[in-house]
């Protein structure tokens, strides 16, 4: 086995863990789930399963090691998503471990340009969405309301939605439960920014909402 370590090996592992720790600081730096340990062990591990894979490949298909990567490394992926009622977290940092493990492997198969040149192109993704979002997309934002309308009835339902209405840009009704007592409404919200504020407004002073969540 010996006879397959090469000087160059070592220059890739050193740049494996570059490009692992670049993507990694960036995940740590914004507190998620998969760091920058988490994400230069994958690039590590990338490398090394390509390098393996080509060299004791022989006369063989060269990526047949390799491709278990791309599969594999889906449920770290997945480890990292959840769902929190309505909203989804934890895809953009499944996407830079899904990078991580791409850049690991062009490494490891000795295309070094080219796994920094897409490492570059998705710190720029991920690093001007923000602006993207805020100055070249519309500003409005799809939000989830939950109400509680106290000894809930249908002519107070309609009001308050009414009154939604005039605040927000569209309501859509998601799903009613409807006891005794009270009256769980949820509702699915097209709305701005600055209509937030409003909205608020309106729930805290609306005697007939004892809860809600936004």
């Amino acid at each position: 086995m010996s006879d397959h370590f090469e000087l160059l090996d070592v220059y890739k592992a050193v740049i494996s863990m570059i490009a692992g720790l670049i993507l990694g600081f960036e995940r740590e730096m914004k507190d998620k789930s998969a760091g920058l340990k988490t994400i230069t062990i994958i690039c590590l591990g990338s490398t090394l399963f390509s390098i393996i894979s080509y060299k004791l490949a022989g006369e063989g298909d060269p990526t047949r090691i390799a491709s278990y990567i791309v599969s594999g490394i889906g449920f770290l992926g997945a480890g990292v998503i959840f769902k929190e009622g309505f909203s989804v977290y934890g895809l953009t940092t499944a996407g830079v471990i899904w990078i991580a493990a791409a850049v690991g492997m062009a490494i490891g198969f000795g295309e070094v340009n080219m796994a920094f040149v897409f490492l570059i192109a998705s710190l720029v993704v991920i690093n001007s969405s923000t602006f993207i979002m805020k100055y070249l997309m519309p500003l409005h934002l799809s939000k989830i309301l939950k109400l509680e309308i106290a000894n809930g009835n249908a002519q107070k339902k309609a009001v308050i939605i009414e009154e939604i209405k005039k605040t927000v840009n569209r309501v859509s009704e998601v799903s009613l439960e409807n006891s005794q007592h009270r009256m769980l409404l949820t509702m699915e919200l097209r709305i701005t920014e600055k209509q937030i504020d409003a909205l608020e407004t309106f729930l805290l002073s609306n005697e007939d909402i004892t809860y809600f969540s936004l």
